[in-house]
């Protein structure tokens, strides 16, 4: 493998750092040992070497005014003698007066007379080495043979050193306070590898401070390691989260529905469970699957199936996440991410949202041969350089396969689509059992109508379901999850979570008038979805809502179907000009879906007999791809002023059906009301109830047949 690079050098990343990954140990090693071999000299230069004297020598010393400190350490005696005064004993020495010599005989034959001839001995041998050295001084030779000033006489000189004998000596103090020594003491247990402790462990300090501050600057400036960032060279690192095959716990089996996606995905997982077997057979594994879906699909969730169902590693990377501010920074962790796939092959790469960079190229707002761009040049040529040998499998997903570029589809990369649509009513109540298994249940949950009354509901919105109707339980204080605690959190979640806003008696009439208005008009139309449930309760931006449940999953519409759908956005207006012969500004979002559907209607789907079986798309490309405003209209201003013509006649054509049903069941559309104002939510049942019973159990649904 190829050693990593700095974006916009050549120089390999490795060449940079010379210890590798890790801090380099032998620079810092080879730097300790001269740091330490540097002390060691000093010390040896600037300190003298001791003189080791004998117990005797010492106190002799000390008689003949020789000494000038004294230090007691456990059983060392450490001291220093006057500056210009000789550190040899008084037997070896030859120069001196008589006096002086004779002194020194003397105070030898005292000490070897024993230590207890008593303090008058040790006085008068004092004072006759004194009377020497007087009149040594006086003839201009020191006692010691040595030229000696006035200014050096009281001076610390040579050190020395000797052993305390194991007897105990209390004379010795004496005769040092006689002597005017001075007299110091350190405590034990600092004996030789304390003093080397002393004069080193400051420079290991430093050393250690300077070491570590070396290496996390290096740590930094290359990124910190595998899984940390920050550092400048990090930047053309890949950030894939990367999950082993064995910390993989999502097979196929978690992912309810999608039966058809699962399917095609088959060959893959085998391909990848025993590559062998299709190698021997000349097959070739497929480069790269592209996963279509709207958003909350399962996209990212069936990827990890697959790589689970493998055995395989599966590295995860979202396509905002290779663009970076500095140019090439995409490119390098493009390469960085197959290089590391291709050391852990066979493996899975899922690049999710990848028309974050794999956007048409050269055209739009944002001009060409940008950073994005070079990153998507850098995939195609990882996808062109995989040997057949090299069992890598690259997933993507993504809601807007129309932005992609064409050479991100062609052969040889992404040539295999997935398409993932929304769950169907056997897939919902699949994917609530999944997630509903790790709450506690009441016994009137019904997972079935829950699942009929989600239509729309993606695989994450059916989650998130589960997971609001258990918190919902919490904070009442339930033990179970009910049903109703189910209705409610779906309720918030479409609706909105409920406000109490203060509002008059008229305007809540207002209310009620105008969502009877819509329920009165899904009752009757014999096309329009079943009525499920009416309120006036505000939710989120709403004062009311009527919801309809499909009696089944629709995949394609009927143009009886659609116009009883307008029918039914336009009942609250209709109701509000029946009732108070006046319109109110509630209708404005109902106005806007009716407009758009009978917009399609016209212009993309045929079904006006002006315009004919011909489709007018306007407004349908993006201004970011450069195609929008490089294109002409394809139709004149007179076929644009027609399709308008058209939409408005469509609309006012279903609103006169409607304002005839509506004006023909007012008592209906009152009783409704009313009801409403008193119980402000009804029910499909009490709906039924409350029209079946006005008319003998007739359904009125008949009647705008």
């Amino acid at each position: 493998m190829a050693a990593p690079r700095l974006p916009g050098s050549r120089q390999p990343l490795s060449r940079l750092h010379p210890g590798g990954d890790g801090p380099p140990w032998r620079n810092y090693a080879i730097a300790a040992v001269a740091i330490i071999g540097l002390a060691a000299v000093l010390n040896l230069f600037v300190g003298s070497s001791p003189t080791e004297l004998s117990y005797t020598q010492l106190k002799q010393a000390v008689r003949e005014g020789r000494v000038a400190q004294i230090t007691f350490e456990a059983d060392r005696i450490r001291g220093r003698f006057y500056a210009g005064a000789a550190p040899g004993t008084a037997g070896t020495e030859d120069q001196g007066d008589d006096s002086a010599t004779a002194g020194a005989q003397q105070a030898g034959a005292d000490d070897k007379a024993g230590d207890g001839a008593g303090a008058g001995d040790d006085r008068t041998a004092a004072d006759a080495a004194r009377t020497g050295g007087r009149k040594a001084a006086d003839a201009g030779q020191p006692e010691g043979g040595e030229t000696q000033t006035a200014g050096d006489e009281r001076q610390p000189g040579a050190p020395f050193t000797s052993t305390k004998p194991q007897v105990s000596d209390p004379q010795l103090l004496d005769l040092l306070e006689r002597q005017g020594v001075e007299i110091d003491a350190e405590p034990a247990g600092q004996g030789l590898w304390g003093r080397v402790l002393i004069s080193f462990l400051p420079w290991v300090l430093i050393l250690g401070l300077f070491l570590y501050i070396s290496w996390r600057m290096q740590q930094r400036m290359m990124g910190g390691g595998p899984g940390q960032g920050g550092g400048i060279f990090d930047f053309g690192k890949s950030k894939a989260r990367r999950i082993r095959a064995e910390d993989s716990d999502v097979g196929l089996d978690d992912v309810a529905g999608l039966e058809n996606a699962k399917a095609d995905l088959g060959e893959i997982i085998d391909h990848l469970a025993e590559p062998g077997r299709f190698r021997a057979l000349g097959a070739k594994m497929p480069k790269g699957v592209m996963l279509v879906g709207p958003p909350g699909t399962g996209k990212t969730l069936l990827a990890r199936a697959v790589a689970g169902e493998a055995g395989v590693p599966f590295f995860s990377m979202s396509g905002s996440e290779f663009v970076e501010m500095f140019v090439g920074v995409g490119a390098s962790r493009v390469r960085d991410l197959f290089e590391s796939a291709k050391k852990a092959a066979p493996c899975v790469i899922f690049i999710d949202e990848i028309d974050a960079v794999g956007r048409t190229r050269g055209a739009g707002m944002g001009g060409g041969h940008d950073e994005r761009e070079q990153t998507l040049n850098q995939i195609l040529a990882e996808m062109d350089g995989f040997e057949p040998h090299q069992d890598i499998v690259v997933l993507a997903a993504t809601n807007r396969p129309d932005v992609l570029d064409k050479a991100l589809l062609r052969p040889g990369r992404f040539d295999r689509k997935v398409y993932l649509e929304l769950p169907g009513r056997d897939a919902r109540q699949a994917i609530l059992a999944i997630h509903a298994r790790r709450i506690a249940l009441a016994d009137d949950v019904d997972l079935a109508r829950l699942a009929a009354r989600t239509v729309g509901f993606s695989g994450a919105d059916l989650e998130n379901l589960v997971n609001e109707a258990a918190l919902l339980a919490g904070r009442r204080r339930r033990e179970r999850v009910d049903m109703q605690l189910f209705a409610d959190a779906r309720d918030k979640l479409v609706l909105g979570a409920k406000r109490e806003q203060g509002i008059g008696d008229e305007e809540r009439r207002l209310v009620a008038v105008h969502e009877s208005g819509h329920a009165l008009l899904a009752w009757l139309l014999p096309h329009a979805d079943r009525l499920d449930k009416v309120t006036i309760i505000p939710r989120g931006r709403a004062l009311g809502a009527t919801e309809q449940v499909p009696d089944e999953e629709r995949r394609t519409y009927r143009s009886a179907y659609l116009r009883d759908r307008i029918g039914v956005m336009l009942g609250g207006r209709v109701a509000e000009r029946v009732m108070f012969d006046d319109v109110t500004t509630g209708a404005e979002a109902d106005l806007d879906n009716a407009t758009s559907l009978a917009r399609r209607m016209v212009s993309h789907w045929g079904m006006s007999e002006l315009i004919g079986p011909v489709a007018f798309k306007r407004g349908e490309e993006h201004v970011f791809l450069g195609r929008e405003m490089a294109q002409a209209p394809e139709f004149s201003d007179d076929t644009a002023k027609r399709i308008d013509d058209e939409i408005t006649g469509l609309i006012r054509d279903v609103e006169e059906h409607a304002l005839g049903l509506v004006r023909e069941h007012r008592d209906d559309l009152e009783r409704l009301a009313d009801a409403l104002l008193e119980a402000e939510t009804l029910s499909r049942d009490d709906i039924d109830a409350l029209l079946r019973g006005r008319h003998d159990e007739q359904p009125l649904r008949a009647a705008g047949g």
